[in-house]
């Protein structure tokens, strides 16, 4: 990435006609603004490729100007100069969205080094976005993998996006459940609605009823207002219901109710009301299991295992573990505008030769600490 055009905004002709110099010895077109009305006219036309501008000028200062530039162009590349300033003024620049600062009087490279390292961060976003389009056309929805597993996932998932049944994701802890579930959501009819996700095993046995199916005012002690429930809420939508297998014995006949019929009644009501919702549902336990041992009702399994996406553990997957970790390691590299390094052969021989048991959970997590 090279820039094309540099704005050069400062109230002394001489300072202008010395960066113009420089620059246009180094290949840049060039344009000249003294104050910052001219430097506005030249930022509404779309010109510049970057700013170098003054701080201190006569009217609307390098600061205010500096913040109209940002709120007009937010991704235009403004370096900050001043001959007066101190690390309070640097650091104020920054804050307001400058790349870099550089202080008068300054070597004819100083500049030059600060473009070029303005260039190459551009460079780097644009590439690591490249990469990250490349890899959503590769595994859309974010649900990543080139094996035959994977791909029996996303077929699956697709042929019942649209549907309005329960889906029910079993699979390992890490494998990637919600991925899944919000997978069925960016597929299916239901794309424009909410998507909501609750995990059963982290509210109090208490409180779940409520969070759930919503409560009146009164219905219990501290509920001053009334409130709707996470059913109503994904209306339109999907609500996710992560570790299904938590859901208190008590509560199951009254989400077999809204299965069944189609409605919620909150706590302390009366009367039902109708909802809109398709529920997805994920556990890392065996529900067979859970409905042998008296844990889960067994007409409330069979509702909800209408059709079951099992997620594969990464063990059973090792040809998507190098596609998985460039994917993460793209993601910090955007995060921290930075070259995303290279996997090398020994390295991807190295994680595919472990039996992750957190799945991908683990491996982004590796990634992240390495």
């Amino acid at each position: 990435m090279r820039f094309e055009t540099i704005l050069i905004v400062d109230d002394e002709a001489s300072m202008r006609h010395m960066l113009r110099l420089l620059l246009e010895r180094r290949g840049y077109r060039v344009l000249e603004a003294a104050d910052g009305d001219e430097a506005l006219t030249a930022v509404a036309g779309g010109d510049p490729d970057a700013v170098l501008c003054d701080i201190r000028m006569p009217g609307r200062d390098g600061l205010a100007l500096l913040r109209e530039i940002h709120h007009q162009s937010p991704h235009l590349t403004v370096i900050m100069m001043s001959a007066y300033g101190t690390v309070d003024t640097a650091v104020e620049c920054l804050k307001q969205g400058a790349y870099d600062y550089v202080s008068k009087p300054f070597k004819t490279d100083e500049v030059v080094f600060c473009l070029k390292k303005a260039e190459e961060r551009i460079g780097l976003q644009k590439e690591n976005l490249h990469l990250r389009q490349k890899l959503k056309e590769k595994s859309p929805a974010g649900f990543i993998g080139e094996s035959a597993a994977a791909e029996a996932v996303r077929r699956l998932i697709r042929q019942v996006a649209d549907a309005s049944f329960p889906v029910l994701v079993t699979g390992e802890t890490g494998t990637g459940k919600e991925v899944a579930a919000r997978a069925l959501h960016h597929w299916g009819g239901r794309r424009e609605g909410p998507f909501i996700s609750v995990n059963c095993g982290a509210i109090s046995a208490g409180l779940i009823e409520s969070e759930l199916f919503g409560h009146a005012k009164g219905a219990f002690t501290g509920a001053d207002r009334s409130r709707e429930g996470l059913f109503a809420a994904a209306g339109g939508g999907i609500l996710f219901l992560d570790e299904i297998g938590e859901l208190p014995l008590d509560l199951q006949p009254k989400l077999l109710r809204v299965l069944q019929e189609g409605e919620v009644r909150p706590v302390g009501e009366t009367k039902s009301s109708k909802v809109d919702v398709r529920v997805v549902v994920a556990t890392a336990r065996n529900l067979r299991d859970e409905v042998r041992a008296g844990r889960f009702r067994e007409d409330l399994f069979y509702r909800l295992n209408v059709v079951e996406i099992h997620i594969p553990p990464l063990r059973d997957r090792p040809e998507d573990i190098p596609l998985l970790a460039r994917h993460f390691i793209n993601d910090l590299a955007l995060q921290e505008g930075r070259r995303p390094p290279a996997l090398t052969e020994d390295a991807i021989l190295a994680l595919k030769g472990h039996s992750w048991p957190g799945n991908v959970r683990e491996l982004m997590n590796f990634v992240e600490k390495t």
